[in-house]
């Protein structure tokens, strides 16, 4: 697939590396393309980023990512998958700027024809592409209002390593709330273990 992913920093070149290993045409979306040329990987201005993309990933601080894919515009943006993994978090990391609501949500309230997955921002990038050098399976989210959105959004998570099996699918985009919100028991986790590659894993009663 053609995937395009809004932003440079370390989550979207992960992702970009991931999915090009797999075989996927990705290209990053820079506001400043031209300073972004020694990434290894190809980059352009947002606008054409968003119109070579079958699939968009908003990889952007969440602080910023709704001014920026308004900068896009709707028109630019409709039908097209949209998989949001930011979080917006204050400069001191001790504020959400979405506390009563989630970026995932406003995502989708701003943009109703482009349907919004909320998916891998409860890890380390370094997870998001190697969840099989974890010392076991874990569990990846994933949350929207579209059924096939997901679907397609769990074949390319596939692609990146996360059998169905450490999929789960909680249901609509309110609860991208949880999944963002968690970012303060990440911080608290990593704090304990005195690393950011981790992942939890969601074991439930076995079935009766």
């Amino acid at each position: 697939m053609r995937i395009g992913l809004l932003g440079t920093g370390n989550v979207a070149r992960a992702l970009a590396h991931g999915w090009k290993g797999a075989g996927h045409d990705v290209l990053l979306g820079s506001r400043r393309p031209e300073e972004r040329t020694d990434l290894g990987l190809p980059v352009a201005g947002l606008d054409d980023t968003a119109a070579h993309a079958e699939v968009l990933v908003n990889a952007t601080p969440g602080t910023v990512s709704l001014e920026l894919l308004r900068s896009i515009g709707a028109p630019a943006l409709a039908g097209t998958l949209l998989i949001d993994v930011g979080v917006g978090l204050s400069d001191d990391y001790t504020r959400l700027s979405h506390p009563n609501s989630s970026l995932g949500e406003q995502i989708q309230e701003a943009f109703p024809l482009t349907p919004v997955v909320k998916t891998l921002c409860t890890m380390d990038s370094t997870v998001m592409v190697a969840p099989n050098d974890l010392d076991g399976p874990s569990t990846v989210f994933l949350s929207g209002d579209d059924a096939e959105a997901k679907r397609t959004t769990g074949r390319l998570l596939t692609d990146l390593g996360w059998p169905p099996s450490s999929q789960l699918d909680i249901g609509g985009i309110t609860t991208a709330r949880g999944q963002e919100h968690f970012a303060f028991l990440f911080m608290g986790i990593a704090g304990g273990l005195g690393t950011h590659v981790f992942n939890i894993d969601v074991v439930a009663r076995p079935a009766v």
